[in-house]
């Protein structure tokens, strides 16, 4: 999952937080709207639906989380043979913290003095609860 972040941070050139939506947005067959976060696919490519009410660090969790379900589904039974859902949502939610605050970077913004939670969320686009949660989320 971390190989896959990073590859796709290599793809789109980014070097630095915040990673921006048309990451995302921009791989073909995607389609991103806002009213409640799923994915599915219709018409010939996935369409990522986001809660619009949600902050907006939150929806850019939300559709890393859901492009994580879209790159395993075509080996989900392969990847999650037991069809464990939190098994699934855990390794989406890792995914999502690989490609929005990859380690390095966050253990260059922690050496640079940053530290205030408030302010990590805000320089990474995500909430500050992602940010409470990233030893959880990576593990290493």
């Amino acid at each position: 999952m971390r190989s896959q972040a990073d590859r796709l941070l290599r793809w789109s050139e980014v070097s630095g937080p915040p990673v921006r939506e048309d990451v995302i947005a921009g791989l073909p067959h995607i389609q991103i709207e806002r009213v409640m976060a799923a994915a599915e696919w219709s018409h010939g490519r996935w369409l990522i639906i986001l809660n619009g009410a949600q902050p907006k660090g939150r929806q850019r969790w939300s559709l890393a989380h859901e492009l994580k379900h879209i790159l395993d589904h075509p080996f989900i039974t392969i990847v999650y043979p037991r069809r464990d859902g939190c098994i699934a949502e855990r390794a989406c939610d890792y995914f999502a913290a690989c490609l929005l605050m990859p380690s390095r970077w966050l253990r260059q913004a922690w050496a640079g003095r940053e530290r205030d939670v408030r302010v990590l969320a805000r320089r990474f686009g995500v909430t500050p609860q992602a940010v409470l949660n990233y030893e959880t989320l990576l593990l290493v």
